[in-house]
């Protein structure tokens, strides 16, 4: 089991290999591609900030991922829904030590 203090990189590399994606990259920034769809896929652990409240989240793909763990996923959901970020987004959250996963999109409610 990793330590929920790093983000879940191999995790993040696996589920997108098991729905067939090409993944490239290394560290927490990977790349997703599979026919005409190219997903920025960025693994964060509980310590990592992806948005400040009252900032901004810039992308330029219009397809992006977040990988993190399951206790994370609702606040980071909620950060970015507050953001409203100019691409299409979902947030993934692992169970450490597992294969099982969460998956929240932007376009769903998120749980308060």
């Amino acid at each position: 089991m990793a330590p929920v203090t790093m983000p879940p990189v191999e995790e993040a590399r696996a589920i997108f290999q098991r729905l067939g994606y090409e993944v490239s990259g290394s560290g927490p920034e990977l790349l997703a591609e599979r026919k005409w769809r190219t997903v920025r896929v960025t693994a964060l652990s509980s310590r990592s900030e992806v948005v400040a409240d009252g900032g901004t989240c810039e992308s330029d793909y219009r397809l992006q991922c977040f990988v993190t763990w399951a206790e994370e996923t609702g606040e980071l959901a909620r950060r970015l829904r507050r953001s409203t970020p100019d691409f299409e987004w979902a947030v993934i959250g692992v169970e450490p030590g597992t294969d099982e996963y969460e998956i929240v999109r932007d376009s769903e409610p998120v749980p308060v």
